[in-house]
């Protein structure tokens, strides 16, 4: 998908000389600090229909088709914010963030406007590299800073979903445990398997964007207007890996050590 002429308008005033972002002061002066150059704000969108599918009463499974249909979703909403990113000609978007909103325009129900936003930079000449996609992080500016005074880069922003059906328990299940101070292994087991499967989907990711780690990893849950027993688990983080030939900033090093 192609920018668009709409967009194309906003883009090209960022090109000039006046750029735009969501940075705090703070944040722009630590990036400016590094060289980073701010050029524009980026963001991209994808308007989905979710239907569910049917689910088995008393199993525990994963949804497939809907686990599919969100990732799906948000990776079409990134390709189009890094398609505005390639226009302005950048190397990378930091303070990225996804959301999921559609209830504030009315829309019905099953359907949900997938977001991504971020602010498109350019780095210092000695560490542009020509030809790649721009590297993505919703690391802040602080920890952008730290990180990279410390030797490491962002590579990617990295995510793992499932949507996964909770099974209901039976009468008699809720008889035994009626009045009870109890496990309840079922959504213990079906919670922990759905996790493990949201963040090993993540570090695949960052396993074939050539990452070393990840940081700033955040597991959520959503049920989203889904069936009450049925839970979406995204894991999203930062994949980094060290720079070639990078010399850690002792004294950032110390700071970090010192603080934790």
């Amino acid at each position: 998908m192609s920018v668009s002429k709409e967009t194309s308008v906003r883009l090209d005033e960022n090109k000039k000389d006046l750029f735009s972002s969501d940075l705090s002061v703070s944040e722009f002066l630590l990036l400016e600090e590094l060289g980073y150059e701010p050029i524009g704000l980026v963001m991209g969108t994808s308007v989905y229909h979710l239907g569910l599918t049917n689910t088995r009463w008393t199993k525990s499974e994963e949804i497939t088709v809907l686990t599919q249909a969100m990732y799906s979703a948000r990776h079409l909403a990134m390709s189009r914010m890094m398609e505005e990113a390639r226009y302005l000609g950048a190397d990378g978007i930091v303070g990225m963030r996804l959301d999921i909103g559609g209830q504030h325009l009315g829309l019905e129900s099953s359907l949900s406007e997938f977001i991504a936003v971020g602010t498109a930079v350019r780095l210092p000449k000695g560490e542009r590299h020509p030809g790649k996609d721009p590297f993505t992080s919703d690391l802040n500016g602080q920890d952008l800073y730290k990180l990279h005074r410390a030797g490491y880069r962002p590579v990617s922003l990295v995510m793992g979903g499932c949507v996964y059906h909770i099974a209901h328990q039976g009468f008699m299940q809720s008889m035994k445990t009626m009045g009870k101070n109890v496990e309840m292994d079922n959504y213990t087991q079906a919670i922990y398997h759905a996790r493990e499967l949201a963040m090993t989907r993540m570090q695949e990711e960052a396993k074939r964007a050539g990452a070393t780690g990840i940081v700033g990893t955040v597991v959520s849950e959503s049920s989203r207007n889904w069936d009450n027993h049925v839970f979406e688990f995204l894991s999203v983080g930062t994949a980094i890996r060290k720079a070639e030939g990078a010399v850690p900033d002792l004294h950032t090093s110390l700071t970090l050590s010192l603080n934790g």
